[in-house]
C-alpha cells in the first residue's frame, strides 16, 4: 500500500514537474520571441554624453516615449504624445515630463523651425530624439513608441489600470466622473485624449497621458501581472517598438526597477500663438533652462 502510494506521489511530481518546466519553457519562449519583434535598434549616437551610459553601475538613465497616432505601423504618422523619462537609481526617483506636441522648435536634421511632434512624421523616431535632445539639452539613450490605437489591447490584457481625474468630463460617448477611476483599454485611449473640455488644454491633457503611461508602468511591473502573462506579450508585440534587446531590457528591469516607487510629473509651460494662420506653443527661454536644469540634475550631468 505504501509502495503503491509512493508510486503515485511520484507520478504526481513527476507531472507537476513536467508541467512547471513547460510552461517556464513557454513563458521564456513568448518573452523572446516578443522582444524580437518589438526590437527595432537604431544606428545613433548621441552627442550629449562623452560615453554611453553605464546600465551595469546603474548610471542614470533616459527614456523617450513616443505616443505615435497611426492606425498602421509604427513608422508613419505623428508623435501625438512625447514624454521624457529621466530614471535615477540612486534617488529611487522618477521624472517624467510631456512636451506638448505643438511646441515650435527646431527640427534636428530638417533645418526648419516647426512643431516638435512633425518630427516623427518627417524622419521616425530618431529624428525625434535628436530633435528633443537639442531642445532639452540632455541625452536621449533610449526610446519606446506606442501605437496608441493598439495601446488599448494592452492596458484591457494589464486588467485595466487606476488613475485619478480631477474633474468630471465627456469623451469618445464616455462620462468619466472626478476621484479615483479604473478604466479599460478603450477608456483608457479617451481619457488620455481629451483636451478641449479641460481649460489647460494641451498641458490637462498631457497629464492625463502621463497618468496613464505611469499606471502601466506600475501595473505591469506587478506580480499579479504575471498569470496575464501571454496576452499581455501579445498586446505588447502588436504595439511597442524599442530599442532595447532582451539583455538590455533585463539590465534595465534589473538595475532601475526600485525607483518607479517615486515618479515626479513635471510641466513645461508656454504661450499660444498663430505664425502663418499655424498654431504653436512657443516656450520662453527661461523656461526651458529650467527644466533643462531640473533634468540634466536628474541624469548628474554637469
Amino acid at each position: 500500500m505504501k509502495k503503491k502510494l509512493l508510486i503515485s506521489l511520484g507520478l504526481l511530481f513527476s507531472v507537476v514537474l513536467i508541467a512547471v518546466v513547460a510552461y517556464g519553457f513557454y513563458l521564456y519562449k513568448s518573452v523572446t520571441d516578443t522582444v524580437q519583434e518589438i526590437h527595432e535598434p537604431i544606428d545613433r549616437v548621441t552627442e550629449k554624453r562623452e560615453e554611453k551610459v553605464d546600465v551595469d553601475s546603474a548610471q542614470p538613465i533616459s527614456f523617450l516615449i513616443a505616443g505615435v497616432d497611426s492606425r498602421g505601423d509604427h513608422h508613419s504618422g505623428r508623435s501625438d504624445t512625447i514624454i521624457v523619462m529621466t530614471v535615477n537609481p540612486k534617488e529611487r526617483s522618477v521624472k517624467m515630463l510631456s512636451i506638448p506636441r505643438d511646441t515650435r522648435t527646431e527640427i534636428v536634421g530638417r533645418g526648419t523651425i516647426d512643431k516638435i511632434n512633425h518630427a516623427y512624421a518627417f524622419g521616425g523616431v530618431e529624428m525625434t530624439m535628436d530633435t528633443v535632445e537639442n531642445f532639452l539639452d540632455i541625452p536621449i539613450d533610449h526610446y519606446v513608441s506606442i501605437n496608441m490605437e493598439g495601446f488599448k489591447g494592452l492596458v484591457d490584457a494589464l486588467g485595466g489600470v487606476a488613475v485619478t481625474n480631477s474633474f468630471q468630463f465627456k469623451q469618445s460617448g464616455y462620462t468619466f466622473p472626478e476621484g479615483e477611476l479604473f478604466l479599460n483599454g478603450e477608456k483608457a485611449l479617451a481619457y488620455s485624449r481629451m483636451r478641449y473640455e479641460d481649460p489647460r488644454g494641451d498641458f490637462g491633457r498631457n497629464d492625463r497621458q502621463r497618468q496613464i503611461v505611469e499606471a502601466v508602468i506600475q501595473e505591469g511591473a506587478q506580480i499579479s501581472s504575471v498569470t496575464r502573462v501571454g496576452s499581455i506579450l501579445n498586446e505588447v508585440g502588436k504595439s511597442v517598438r524599442t530599442d532595447l534587446d532582451l539583455d538590455g531590457m533585463w539590465k534595465v528591469q534589473s538595475k532601475y526597477r526600485g525607483a518607479r516607487h517615486s515618479v515626479e510629473q513635471l510641466e513645461i509651460k508656454g504661450n499660444g500663438t498663430k505664425i502663418d494662420g499655424i498654431y504653436y506653443l512657443e516656450i520662453p527661454n527661461d523656461e526651458v533652462e529650467r527644466v533643462q536644469a531640473e533634468l540634466r540634475g536628474h541624469l548628474e550631468l554637469e
